[in-house]
């Protein structure tokens, strides 16, 4: 009864999942469309509720209550962000919506998108691990408790393997690789243009324009400013 009610839950889930879409994006009807969504949660307490009960009723605990704690873990820490991840690509896709944020893919940003997905993940874990020590009360020494005991320690395996992946990005950021392969050098530090240097004013030396002018007439080049040249077809002068 256990496992047929965990499939039920997640059948439920997607079922109340997509109605709560169409509400809200054919419908134009939000508030329904969040009624709806919020409605999610009554399923994992059903299932918590209906786990109880069996143990109540002498059932020994194995593996099937074990997934039920899991799964309730797993909806309480992670069916928001599921439910926010559907909707914004089911909103883009038909809906005319903008398009899904991406996570960022390299440096400290990247760190943290994976620390942020590993805290959901442990917190999954932890709640899951709530609920099967509370089994574990519940039940006793005496009864037969071994599957839940095999369940914490999968839990604990899965939150060592969420927070060593997110140490990786800590201790190794992933860094943009530039066109040749390897990482991309550190941005240059672009300093100011150096302001133009002064250009002290020409000084022009009295007669030194007349002096130039008669070394152009005397050596033949182009005359100064103030020397003139006859031409060679001039006449010449009477006497």
């Amino acid at each position: 009864m256990v496992v047929a009610l965990i499939i039920a839950c997640e059948v439920g889930f997607w079922v109340l999942l997509a109605l709560g879409i169409l509400l809200r994006y054919v419908a134009k009807m939000p508030k329904a469309s969040t009624v709806v969504l919020l409605c999610e949660p009554v399923l994992e307490v059903v299932l918590f509720v209906t786990t109880v009960i069996d143990l109540r009723n002498g059932a020994e605990p194995d593996w099937k209550h074990g997934l039920a704690a899991v799964y309730i873990g797993y909806s309480a820490a992670l069916g928001h962000s599921t439910v926010k991840w559907v909707d914004a690509r089911v909103a883009h896709r038909f809906f005319g919506g903008p398009p899904p944020v991406k996570p960022a893919k390299y440096g400290a940003a990247r760190t943290l998108h994976e620390w942020k997905t590993a805290g959901r993940w442990v917190l999954a874990a932890v709640i899951a691990m709530a609920l099967l020590q509370g089994g574990i009360w519940y039940v006793g020494d005496d009864g037969e408790i071994g599957s839940l005991r095999d369940w914490q320690l999968k839990m604990l395996f899965l939150i060592g393997i969420n927070v060593a992946i997110a140490l990786s990005y800590t201790l190794f950021p992933k860094r943009e690789r530039s066109a040749g392969g390897g990482p991309a050098p550190p941005p240059r530090a672009r300093h100011p243009p150096a302001p133009p240097r002064p250009v002290a004013p020409a000084t022009v030396r009295p007669g030194a324009g007349r002096a130039a002018g008669a070394r152009g007439f005397f050596s033949g080049s182009r005359p100064g400013p103030t020397g003139r040249r006859r031409p060679p077809c001039w006449p010449s002068g009477p006497g």
